[in-house]
């Protein structure tokens, strides 16, 4: 972060990334702790994550970008186990210091590397790690190899134990010579342990071998002689039946009886999906119940020529079976059943599977053993996300009607024990103050509604309209019904569907009223939808209106996808958003730009060919407004065509080219002439003195009028402002392109009766006030009206509803107009020009994504400031000041190399933000020091009796990496004019315990006069300033050694 000198106060700002909402991306390993009732996921970059009740959860990142192939918890001491594929294994645990806690590293271990050939009478060396088995309560794990042995490692310390090495030939000893026959056994494919007998420890190799082994007595307790490829073991939890699954598909289960000679044949073998082919059963779990009868529970095994590629887990109970069949591949799978030793009977309650996709939980206590929804790890890619858009503040009357209309879509099972399994720790954030939405459109023509007021992104309504469009689906849908047989007995499970029907049902842009619950969903296929919310299912026609955006255009042929068809006649709809009005585009283009005025009821939209207006309570397009360039035949040609022609684009590219080597005396006669000889006055500057002050400027080229696509509308903006004189105001819209000009026009429409709703029937007129032509023709992504205040105005009911302060309407107005190069705001109604910044000249970056954010203080409460938030390509976030136009502060927040995250972002009215990292995840940042939201949780943990082993860290400084890899930002603060001084004064001061229950202690560093630097190198002592004093440190420390026994409430952060 950077103070720009003279840049007066700078607004409430700090940087930092608070939260991942969504699933995981590429998770690899699952893990659950049956005591605390906390799940791990692993990923295959190296993140960890551990999940309990909704807004319980925090992550860890290994050093090194690894899979993650196995997790176990230590159970009930808030400790994991991890393997990676690299055969290193990493003790993480929750540790509580400086008054919060988190997750994090503190041993790992790096088997020694196999010997050469040489070596062979050397000490035994460790294979790669092929499977981890903790027991004595976790203090000691036993692992096996690929090489066959076992070795046996000490988890407090992870270090390996000398002399209890179990090698190959121990238990050969065991086995019939003609077993043997000089065939290896293979890697050792299972490590079960027993619940009641710590000392007995079934194994499993590869080959089929099974082996009871009895550690204290260093022998075989039992030998069966398996002869088909092992794939998966459960040892059932009395001890006298084991259950192993094979790779043909098979599974045996075998019993233990009490003799000592070997066992030869299996009590049961049987292949379910039999008898022609199948794959193997990866995962085999057997679980008693009470009733006297047991589930059986296997991932694959199905008919490897008709069903090879399905993704199934099988449910077997008495003669019951049903085939989950999902969309995604499967990663992992535990049932949620009893643990204790002194139960006789598992009982699960819930089988939980973790897919590459998302997490499928199904209640198996209820008849049909039906799926639990998800509070959180929703699959936010369930359809690809093609757009995304925050309501902040919305009202407690529509936020009930929302969650209604979704809870009527999934009406939840009438069975209490259908609740949520993954239940551990608790959330002691405070009650969000407010209720914000997160809406995202999909590829699929849905569009999803998510609970995003705190750390758990909560599914609470879907969206869909393509039920208004014909297409081919249904036909195709019903066919392959048809052709499936009753086995095996598929059950479709999960949401992830990848596969859109049709690419045009595609939504491009969304817009919410929150008062009149009132929306439009725009889509690929130049179809706009106003939507308003009902109760009540209902079944109405929808009117259809076309606006043609080429105004008779002569010479441009649409070489695009068809618009969609509408259903005709009255339609049923469900309770919730239900469409009144579809406008079509002609031609069918992409919409690009959309926005909503409910108290006017006019709908703006526009496309890469100009943009529309529409009245839809009277159901009548008042304006259309053609943007192309005479030259711009490549907007004719769609997203979705494949006609876009190589040699023209080869030509604009010489073109440009031959454009930036003609001397400047050729082009000094041109509309560029003023640009030129600003940058030359800027070459000429070199005095000392105003190097020091102004930035040095960059040049620019100036882009071309018949740029390919100059005609797309970026931005569109309705306000109440002085247009056509200063005396009188009234509803005007602006539109801007990506040619950098922008268009105002005053509207004329009929003022509602006094205390009525709706506005009279009469119609509404458009007339052109202004046209004006940026310099610099870059591309325009924002416009704002500013009051007499310079505060941005209200939305639409806002004021009248006495929701907002009234506007300053005796004042001048100012436009802001904010351009992918540089911002400038014009008075109003002379639109001449007032303050700009130059962007792109100081920084060198463009402006991707722009808000007006307020930025609430921390130390007042009724101080705010309306601030300008922009992300550029770079990945920056920068601040100014409204309308001032100052720098406030920047700092780096998504890689420059994230296009896609970048193209995602969103900002929220109070300085938050949302973009994706991931297909699957959005990364919530916060711009705002009071506006923070971050986990903060409890876990009730059962310390071991050595805690003082605790206090030898592996890596002291905290993680600085978020779990995809995005560089998280550490806040070094100081005042405005350079001297740390407050920053050290806050730091050695003791803060009192119940501050750490406030989201605001963490970042109290971060105040009104702070300024922050990510320029410089990171180091431990930069980051212990602001986790606290060393002498608090070591009293903490002192603590934990005196609670030594004692379980103890750890505070998560």
């Amino acid at each position: 972060m950077k103070h720009v000198p003279g840049g007066g106060k700078g607004p409430e700002a700090g940087a930092c990334l608070t939260v991942e909402h969504g699933f995981p991306n590429q998770p690899s390993a699952l893990a659950f702790d049956p005591e605390l009732r906390i799940m791990a996921i692993g990923t295959r970059s190296g993140a960890v994550k551990i999940y309990g009740a909704p807004g319980v959860e925090f992550t860890g990142l290994h050093q090194d970008t690894a899979t993650v192939t196995q997790m176990h918890f230590l159970p009930g001491q808030g400790r994991l186990l991890t393997l990676l594929d690299d055969s290193s294994l990493h003790l993480w645990e929750v540790v509580h210091r400086n008054g919060c806690a988190h997750l994090e590293e503190a041993l790992s271990f790096q088997p020694p590397s196999r010997p050469g050939f040489d070596g062979a009478s050397g000490p035994l060396s460790l294979a790669r790690v092929t499977v981890v088995l903790l027991l004595a309560a976790g203090d000691l794990a036993a692992l096996g190899t690929e090489g066959s042995s076992i070795f046996f490692l000490d988890v407090p310390t992870l270090t390996l134990l000398e002399g209890q090495t179990l090698a190959p030939d121990d238990v050969l000893r065991s086995v019939p010579d003609d077993y043997r026959c000089g065939k290896a056994l293979g890697p050792v494919e299972s490590l079960q342990g027993h619940l009641r007998d710590p000392t007995r420890i079934l194994i499993g190799y590869s080959r089929g071998l099974l082996v009871i082994w009895n550690r204290a007595a260093r022998c075989a307790d039992r030998v069966f002689l398996g002869n088909q490829q092992l794939e998966s073991l459960c040892w059932e939890r009395s001890g006298n039946t084991l259950v192993s699954s094979h790779s043909d598909g098979s599974y045996a289960v075998w019993s233990v009886g009490a003799g000592s000679s070997p066992t030869m044949q299996p009590t049961v073998a049987t292949t379910p999906y039999g008898p022609f082919p199948c794959k193997a059963i990866n995962k085999i779990l057997w679980r008693n119940c009470a009733s006297g009868d047991h589930f059986i529970i296997f991932s694959g095994g199905m008919p490897r020529a008709s069903y090879g590629d399905r993704h199934c887990v099988s449910v077997l109970r008495a003669e019951t079976l049903v085939t989950l069949d999902f969309t995604s591949r499967i990663i992992d799978f535990f049932t949620v059943h009893s643990t204790r030793p002194e139960d006789e009977f598992d009982e699960p309650q819930a089988l939980a599977v973790l897919l590459e996709e998302e997490l499928v939980v199904l209640d198996l206590q209820t008849p049909g053993w039906p799926a639990v929804p998800a509070p959180y790890l929703a699959p936010l890619h369930s359809s690809a996300i093609t757009c995304s858009a925050h309501v902040a503040n919305v009202p407690a009357k529509l936020w009930a009607r929302i969650v209604s209309a979704g809870e009527q879509q999934s009406p939840q099972p009438a069975s209490g024990a259908s609740s949520w399994p993954i239940t551990g720790g608790r959330n002691l954030a405070q009650e969000p103050l407010q209720r914000g939405l997160l809406l995202t459109g999909h590829e699929d023509g849905t569009v999803r509604f998510w609970d995003a007021s705190g750390v758990a992104l909560r599914p609470l309504y879907k969206l869909s309209t393509a039920g208004l469009f014909q297409t081919d689906c249904e036909h195709a849908d019903s066919l392959a019904q048809a052709a499936e047989d009753d086995w095996p007995p598929f059950r479709k499970v999960g949401c992830f569907d990848p596969y859109s029907d049709d690419p045009r049902l595609g939504v491009q842009k969304v817009a919410l009223c929150k008062y009149t619950a009132q929306m439009v969903v725009a889509g690929t296929a130049g179809q706009v939808l106003v939507l308003e919310l009902s109760d009540m299912p209902s079944e109405q026609a929808v009117s259809v209106a076309s606006v043609d955006l080429l105004q008779d255009r002569e010479g441009f042929t649409w070489k695009g996808h068809e618009r969609l068809s509408p259903r005709t006649g009255p339609l049923p709809w469900p309770a919730g958003f239900q469409p009144r009005v579809l406008v079509q585009c002609l031609p069918p283009a992409a919409v690009t730009a959309v926005t909503l005025h409910a108290e006017w009821s006019l709908v703006a939209f526009g496309t890469s060919h100009g943009f529309g207006l529409f009245d839809y309570q009277r159901k009548s397009p008042v304006l259309a407004r053609c943007t192309l360039h005479p030259n711009d035949s490549l907007a004719m040609e769609g997203p979705l065509s494949r006609v876009k022609s190589l040699k023209k684009s080869l030509r604009q590219s010489f073109r440009r080219i031959r454009k930036s080597r003609v001397s400047g005396k050729k082009r000094a006669a041109n509309a560029n002439s003023k640009l030129q000889e600003a940058n030359a006055q800027l070459a000429e500057q070199t005095c000392p003195h105003d190097v020091e002050v102004a930035p040095v400027q960059r040049r620019i080229e100036p882009r071309s009028a018949d740029d390919s696509l100059s005609g797309v509308v970026r931005c569109l903006y309705f306000a109440d402002t002085f247009l056509r004189d200063a005396a009188h105001h009234g509803p005007t819209m602006w539109a801007g392109t990506n040619s950098g000009s922008v268009f105002a026009y005053a509207l004329e429409v009929p003022a509602a009766a006094a205390g009525g709703e709706k506005r009279p029937e009469r119609a509404v007129e458009a007339v052109l006030g202004k046209e004006v032509q940026l310099m610099h023709r870059a591309p325009v992504v924002a416009i704002a009206v500013l009051d007499g205040r310079g505060r941005p105005l209200p939305e639409p009911y806002e004021a009248s509803r006495d929701l907002a302060q009234a506007p300053d309407m005796q004042g001048g107005h100012a436009v802001l107009i904010a351009s992918e190069e540089q911002f400038k705001v014009f008075t109003l109604p002379k639109v001449s020009a007032k303050t700009k910044f130059k962007l792109t000249a100081h920084e060198g970056c463009r402006v991707r994504k722009v808000a007006l954010a307020t930025f609430a203080s921390v130390a007042c409460e009724d101080y705010a400031e309306t601030c300008l938030a922009c992300l550029t390509n770079l990945g920056d976030v920068h601040v100014f000041s409204v309308p001032g136009l100052r720098p406030q502060v920047h700092y780096s927040c998504i890689r420059k190399e994230d296009i896609s995250g970048i193209a995602s972002c969103v900002f929220t009215r109070h300085g938050q933000g949302f973009y994706l990292i991931s297909p699957s995840e959005f990364e919530r940042f916060s711009l705002s020091a009071r506006n923070i939201t971050e986990p903060l949780c409890s876990l009730d943990i059962s310390w071991p009796r050595d805690t003082t082993r605790t206090s030898h860290r592996l890596r002291e400084s905290p993680k600085l990496s978020q779990a995809n890899g995005t560089p998280g930002v550490v806040l070094a603060a100081g005042s405005c004019d350079g001297s740390p001084d407050s920053v050290r004064k806050g730091a050695d001061t003791p803060e009192p315990p119940e501050a750490t229950l406030s989201p605001m202690s963490i970042d109290s560093a971060t105040s009104a006069d702070t300024t922050l630097d990510t320029t410089g190198d990171v180091t431990v002592e930069d980051v212990k300033d602001f986790l606290g004093s060393s002498e608090e440190s070591e009293k903490n420390l002192r603590n934990l050694a005196e609670e030594e026994a004692r379980a103890c409430a750890i505070l998560i952060k």
